[in-house]
């Protein structure tokens, strides 16, 4: 399957990496993954950092009007502005996610481009739900960052959230060789992104739908990153060879 081709001789190797003080640095350490692979200085990656608090905009926000406005209203929110190369609109995150930078190399990579999409969301959906949240793969209305494969989760009855939320926002990059596949895990601490991404698209005249900013917790109390990055890492682990350094000594 050229989309994502997981087998006992080519493993992915973890990797958990640490703010360096650089939120931009920080975004383009992924890039910089993907142009290591796709020359041959490294293999198969799964790349897992915590932000600092970061807006990242997309290519197309960079455009509009409004653009300015926004990167001072993060700023003033407390999120540093950047510019990411690849995904849609403005995005939000902070110590309160999980980022995963999923990189491998292909030799035709655009080849699964559409299906990748597809196949990864179901197994970061299957991963939430195996933390009791109803998790599902598609865009809600009035999502940020709007995308066909963006995972949400739907409230239940213990929820803090009336609403569906989106809980994950998928994006890639392919460059002849290999692809790296995006995603940002919202677990924690929702309010904030939520006012700073209410904030940026209103500078931005872009339709949002403040509801739609959520986190894991709020759908199932009392979830939190460490729990989403296991139960990540094991429904990897039910279709690939984890080679995960950081697992030694860990309970």
């Amino acid at each position: 399957m050229s989309a994502w081709n997981p087998a006992a001789d080519h493993p992915l190797t973890v990797w958990r990496s640490g703010p360096t003080g650089d939120p931009g640095d920080d975004l383009l350490e992924g890039i910089r993954l993907l142009e290591r692979v796709r020359d041959g200085d490294g293999g198969a990656t799964l790349r897992l950092y915590r932000p600092e608090p970061t807006v990242a905009f997309g290519q197309r926000d960079i455009r509009l009007p409004g653009y300015d406005a926004a990167t001072s209203s993060a700023r003033e929110l407390g999120f540093a502005p950047v510019v990411r190369k690849a995904g849609g609109r403005a995005a939000a995150y902070h110590r309160g996610t999980l980022i995963v930078d999923h990189v491998e190399p292909a030799g035709q990579a655009m080849m699964g481009h559409q299906e990748r999409f597809r196949v990864l969301g179901e197994l970061y959906a299957n991963a939430l739900r195996s933390l009791g949240i109803d998790a599902a793969v598609g865009e809600i209305p009035g999502e940020y960052c709007p995308g066909e494969f963006s995972v949400h989760g739907v409230p239940g009855t213990a929820s803090v959230a009336t609403a569906p939320v989106k809980l994950v926002g998928t994006a890639q990059r392919v460059v002849a060789g290999a692809w790296l596949f995006a995603s940002v895990f919202v677990v924690e601490d929702s309010a904030p992104l939520r006012r700073v991404l209410e904030a940026v698209y209103r500078d931005m005249a872009l339709p949002m739908d403040p509801s739609t900013a959520g986190a894991a917790e709020d759908l199932v109390p009392g979830t939190s990153v460490a729990d989403v990055e296991a139960a990540l890492l094991a429904a990897y682990g039910e279709h690939t060879e984890l080679l995960d350094p950081g697992a030694v000594g860990r309970s």
